[in-house]
């Protein structure tokens, strides 16, 4: 995750930003609940710093409803339920709309029966899997959500692609409005940093990714071009084989528990050849069902881990959820969320491109 889109100049407040998701979505043929739902998502994002899945994305989600390759006139749909599962079918409509009915749905058999458990199928691009377990946490619980994506993993020991960055996400309440958020990959590192360095020229650590023949390399291009991503932990020699055990653990979850697409037999990220037909994965928790006193318990653990001693060099030990934060607070200082010029650049193109008022700034 960036803590801030680095060089950033325009700030765009973000009911603009949200506004101008929904004109963009809109203009394509997307009902505004379902555009208003992907903007609440895609604000989220930049909001919290993670600008590889807000704005960045929204010409993917474009594209996806002007192509009709995700429809925009279903809603998701419940497939079986008992009192704490069930099983949606979203309906190939955008992976936001899927995704908040499923949490939603979750957080109401939680609150029913102590915890909700829901996976979908025919789904799609979700965002950040964050989103759908603060969603959980605002109403007390504990949230989780995981999602299958294209294959970019190649897992340890093997040459090509075959699981994909598969998110996890738990957010966890704790007291005075505290919390920890955990959103991350099981890929050691996102597609979009590696795509970064080839285009500055630059090296990759080795664990990043490896080349056509499965070795791990620090050169960028072969890994764009015919390798792909190490899984959490890099080679198997620095225990890479447990975030390759992580991404299956999320495809279990998500792809073969939903009969959903799953490892290589979901859509290769960036074609259309097909729906994503994408499995998904929501949990909400009531701490009330178990030991009473959650909450101050979670306190004391975050405040154990903040206070203890930096190593040398650093000023400061994290929890997650803790560099969010900070990027939150830094955007309500500025009025807005900040954007790189390009970004902007890109925003306006596309505005110009759909015929629509353009995003306004500070």
């Amino acid at each position: 995750m960036a803590s801030a889109a680095e060089g950033a100049e325009t700030v765009v407040p973000k009911d603009e930003m949200h506004a101008f998701v929904i004109r963009c979505m809109k203009s394509v043929g997307a009902p505004e609940h379902h555009a208003s739902a992907l903007a609440d998502l895609l604000v989220a994002a930049d909001y919290r710093g993670h600008y590889s899945h807000g704005l960045n994305r929204l010409d993917m989600y474009v594209r996806d409803i002007d192509t009709g390759m995700t429809v925009h006139n279903k809603e998701p749909t419940i497939v079986k339920e008992t009192a704490a599962t069930a099983l949606v079918d979203g309906n190939n409509v955008l992976g936001p709309v899927v995704g908040r009915f499923c949490i939603d749905l979750a957080i109401k058999k939680a609150k029913e029966a102590g915890i909700g458990w829901v996976s979908a199928r025919g789904s799609n691009h979700f965002g950040i899997a964050g989103w759908y377990s603060m969603r959980a946490m605002e109403q007390g619980l504990l949230g989780m959500a995981f999602t299958n994506t294209s294959p970019l993993m190649v897992p340890t020991r093997a040459r090509k692609p075959t699981l994909g960055t598969n998110p996890i996400s738990l957010a966890a309440p704790a007291g005075n409005g505290d919390s920890m958020v955990l959103d991350m990959a099981t890929t050691a590192v996102a597609l979009g940093k590696i795509e970064l360095n080839d285009r500055k020229g630059l090296e990759i650590p080795v664990g990043w990714g490896c080349d056509s023949s499965g070795k791990a390399c620090t050169d960028p291009k072969p890994v764009v071009a015919t390798g792909g991503l190490m899984p959490l932990g890099g080679t198997e020699e620095c225990s890479g084989y447990k975030g390759y055990g992580l991404a299956m653990m999320v495809d279990v979850f998500c792809g073969i528990l939903t009969g959903s697409a799953f490892g290589p037999n979901v859509r290769r990220w960036k074609t259309n050849d097909r729906p994503a037909n994408l499995g998904q994965c929501f949990i909400a928790i009531d701490p009330n069902a178990f030991a009473p006193g959650f909450e101050g318990r979670m306190s004391q653990l975050i405040d154990y881990c903040r206070k203890l001693e930096p190593a040398e060099g650093e000023t400061e030990v994290l929890v997650p959820g803790d560099p969010e934060r900070k990027n939150m607070e830094r955007c309500d200082k500025m009025g807005g969320i900040p954007y790189h010029p390009n970004q902007i650049k890109y925003a306006n193109d596309l505005a110009e491109e759909l015929k629509i008022q353009p995003m306004k700034t500070l």
